[in-house]
């Protein structure tokens, strides 16, 4: 047995050349895996599992490759019936497989390790009942961690698998199960039916006493599986009838029934992401199973998770990139397609709204970093791949795509997508190859389109430029493109609205849209000319393009003075959209944001839009606003406004739900503390708020953070709520242990062994509004350890650490200074594109901040 304890963090970087290299050599055909989670004498193994990969493939004769295993070591390896040499293995290097035959069997017996990283075979302990829960999670690359394979996209094959459990687990894969019979030594041997083809990152293993709801719909067995400590809230009816609704609609518009036989849907702790589209099984983090109440807006989101998942048994599934140059096409493709059956199919009928409100919001944000990329990027390895995560891969790319549909046509859209399901089901594709499909169906020349959106980056700003008489009619009238920035300044063709508004009884009303398509630096629109120019202009009405928008005076004028009047909420989110960007670029004072929303915030009727604006006034407060005014008059201001929304909202409403949490999490006086402290402890009650165990901790956050409660409140709570939920929350408020950030300082960077959920709750504890004062010295700190950090873990923890500690509270030159300093070392090139998103953050809020105190 060749063994290497201590797995090393970080997996091997394949790059781009090699998979090629390898693909070119090689062609899978089938995996047998077999899989003990038993310790041998049927108990849940703790920390290592057995696993062995039996492969079939086929090969150029004489050829040399390697195949990837990263674990604990390598018992025995057979090519060919020839054993080969295991003493080279390492888990940055694989094992190399020489001279291969045109057709070649491949049998590893190898000791996998369990991770608490969220990475691999993740091993998870109740501590409600002790009871262990595996999940796998395996994109980008990290198959390679349960079993031995060759872990790359484009080369698919068929799995059959068998798996050795404790007696009473559930164990679930991408195949149906096929026989549970028991074993021996004790346990249980689960075999299960082989699957279609498939790539190596959606395959799946999810086994524990996990609880389970089955139901069957149009011919697909469905099960809704969570932890048992969970059962009692998991609303499995809401979640079924989501879920059909779903498969009706995709089956209706994508021509292509559901390809891969059942369809379980697993919610599973300490999960890093929303939820992964494995093949008939896929994984969503089990905050989504609600156990205290939460809004409307939370059911929406979940409801677009799931439709996004199902949309990639289609689009990333069925038909699957070459390699990832083209992950947008998956994401940004299941971003649009579940915000497009969400609308037709489900009781959600404002998601465009939320669309427009969180996802484009992402978008232009991750579009003006200094980081930002084409959509369609280069991905030379898979280091790169890992940190492209972000809102260009998923929310511009689903933009765009929204902006295709309606330049092409729906229909014509939607039939481009079944003959490109068609033509590559089960295989690979490439952008291309979609491309291609769409032109064919819709008649459009694309190639001058596709240049235009997917290969450059930044924002084209859109406006009215218009004349009117002194009847207030429109003489002339143009849509103003400036080029797209940063970038190169292209101009892009859009295809989109504009909408005239006026007042009717009060309200905001559009009188007049129209659609057209715009190019260049000035389009003309003659339709309007003579047309009344009413209350406001909308260029972008029905959001259909993806630009920032520049309002005209007067309309800008209205739109602060009138942000409630909207009668519709789309138009009323672009509005919302507009001023906040307007903010971010130190073109509107921050201190006039957050006036204008908390005068607007009584009229939002859309959940969603509310939540969001009351971030945006935290980040204004925090950020964008200057200190002195936001020390004297901002922050009081806001706490009062809050306090007094708070009160007048609806009893037990969504939007006083709302509101308590974002008055929770600012900075508070003491008569608002011993507020708080009444409704926490029932003394003095707000009308209609459930003090469930979660708001009982969100109430308890701002004692600790201003001094009011400490270690003893922690632990009576977490004594009061001994979950993993609990213990999360605790590790939170820990955190903002005004005396105790140096300890949690510590922990974060050196402590290697930390769970991946704990380290996600104590980095959200360590930033508060109201200890800002105490953040000083860690600034230095993090330019000396981040490198460490960056080294040691994988790329997925490492991150966390390194976009949560990086130090935006210390918003000065000299900070900026700093970051530009390490910024010249040698570093890994994703580390440093992180550092470079947040000095360009720091950049952006003095600015803000400098234009703010102009203002005043």
């Amino acid at each position: 047995m060749s063994s290497h304890t201590g797995v090393g963090h970080q997996p091997p970087n394949l790059t781009r050349r090699e998979a090629a290299d390898r693909s070119a050599l090689i062609g899978v055909q089938h995996y047998r895996l077999e899989i003990d989670l038993t310790d041998g004498a049927g108990a849940p193994g703790e920390k290592t599992f057995a696993t062995r990969s039996t492969v079939t493939f086929t090969s150029t004769p004489g050829a040399t490759t390697h195949v990837d295993f990263v674990g604990d070591g390598i018992r025995t390896a057979t090519l060919n019936g020839r054993a080969l040499d295991i003493s080279g293995w390492s888990n940055s290097a694989g094992l190399a497989l020489p001279d291969l035959a045109t057709d070649n069997t491949l049998e590893i017996d190898a000791v996998g390790l369990y991770t608490n990283t969220g990475e691999g075979l993740h091993r998870f302990v109740d501590p409600v009942d002790s009871s262990a829960y595996l999940y796998s999670q395996f994109e980008t690359a990290d198959a390679k961690r349960m079993y031995a394979c060759f872990d790359q996209p484009d080369l698919k094959a068929t799995f059959s698998v068998g798996v050795l459990a404790p007696v009473g687990w559930e164990v679930v894969t991408g195949g149906a199960t096929a026989s549970i019979e028991d074993d021996p030594t004790g346990g249980r041997r689960h075999e299960f039916l082989t699957t279609e083809p498939m790539s190596t990152y959606i395959t799946a293993l999810v086994a524990g006493p996990y609880h389970v709801v089955h139901d069957h719909h149009d011919g697909i067995d469905l099960g809704i599986f969570c932890r048992s400590s969970l059962a009692q809230y998991l609303d499995a009816d809401r979640l079924f009838t989501e879920t059909k609704q779903g498969f009706d609609f995709f089956h209706s518009a994508f021509g292509v029934r559901y390809p891969f036989g059942k369809y379980d849907q697993l919610f599973v702790p300490e999960f890093n992401a929303g939820a992964m589209e494995n093949a008939g099984a896929v994984t969503f983090r089990e905050e989504y199973v609600f156990r205290s109440k939460v809004t409307r807006y939370h059911y929406e989101r979940r409801c677009e998770t799931i439709l996004h998942e199902m949309a990639h048994m289609w689009f990333g599934d069925l038909v699957t990139m070459k390699w990832w140059d083209d992950l947008w096409l998956n994401e940004s493709f299941a971003t649009w397609a579940s915000v497009v059956a969400q609308n037709a199919a489900t009781e959600y009928d404002s998601v465009w709204t939320t669309f427009a409100n969180v996802e484009k919001s992402w978008a232009y944000v991750q579009d003006q970093l200094p980081s930002t990329h084409p959509i369609a990027a280069d991905m030379v390895d898979l280091q790169a791949v890992e940190v492209n995560f972000d809102g260009i891969t998923y929310a511009k790319g689903a933009s765009v795509l929204k902006q295709l549909a309606a330049y092409v046509g729906y229909d014509e859209f939607l039939a481009g997508l079944r003959t490109y399901f068609a033509a590559h089901a089960f295989g690979n594709a490439t952008l291309a190859d979609l491309l291609a499909a769409l032109e064919e169906t819709s008649g459009r020349d694309l190639s001058s389109w596709s240049d235009a959106w997917l290969t450059t980056t930044g924002l084209n700003t859109l406006s009215a430029d218009f004349d009117v008489d002194s009847a207030g009619r429109f003489t002339r009238f143009a849509i103003r493109q400036e080029g797209a920035a940063p970038g190169a300044g292209e101009l892009r063709p859009h295809r989109l609205g504009v909408g005239v508004y006026a007042d009717q009884d009060g309200k905001l009303v559009r009188r007049k849209a129209i659609e057209l398509d715009v190019v260049g630096e000035l389009t003309d629109v003659p339709e309007l000319v003579g047309e009344h120019r009413g209350e406001l202009v909308l260029v972008n009405d029905e959001d259909l393009t993806y630009c920032k928008l520049r309002l005209d005076p007067d309309s800008l004028r209205v739109a602060v003075e009138r942000i409630g009047d909207f009668q519709d909420s789309l138009p009323r989110t672009l509005i919302w959209s507009a001023v906040w960007e307007m903010t971010r670029d130190a073109l509107l004072p921050a201190r006039d944001f957050i006036q204008l929303a908390l005068r607007g915030l009584p009229s939002e009727t859309e959940i969603g839009v509310l939540q969001r604006v009351l971030q945006q006034i935290a980040a204004a407060l925090g950020s964008y606003a200057d200190p002195a005014w936001a020390e004297t008059k901002g922050y009081p201001d806001t706490e009062a406004a809050l306090l007094a929304l708070t009160r007048d909202a609806a009893s037990g409403s969504d939007a006083q739900l709302a509101l308590v949490s974002a008055l929770a999490s600012t900075r508070l006086s003491p008569d608002t503390l011993a507020v708080i402290a009444g409704w926490r402890d029932g003394s003095a009650p707000l009308p209609g708020l459930a003090v469930d165990t979660d708001m009982s901790w969100t109430l308890l956050a701002p004692q600790v953070a201003h001094g009011r409660a400490g270690a003893d409140e922690i632990a009576a709570a977490r004594t009061e709520d001994s979950t993993a939920s609990g213990e999360r929350r605790a590790m939170g408020l820990t955190a903002l242990l005004p005396d105790g950030k140096a300890d949690v300082w510590d922990r974060l960077v050196n402590d290697d062994g930390l769970a991946n959920a704990l380290q996600d709750a104590v980095i959200g504890g360590f930033v508060h509004p109201s200890q800002v004062a105490l953040l000083g010295p860690f600034v230095e700190p993090f330019f000396d350890q981040i490198a460490d950090v960056w080294e040691r873990r994988s790329s997925e923890v490492a991150q966390k650490v390194a976009n949560g500690l990086f130090p935006r509270w210390a918003i000065s030159p000299a900070t900026i200074d700093r970051a530009l300093a390490w910024e010249q070392g040698e570093h890994p090139a994703s580390l440093k594109r992180l550092v470079s998103e947040g000095r360009a953050g720091l950049q952006r809020a003095f600015a803000a901040r400098q234009a703010d105190a102009a203002a005043g």
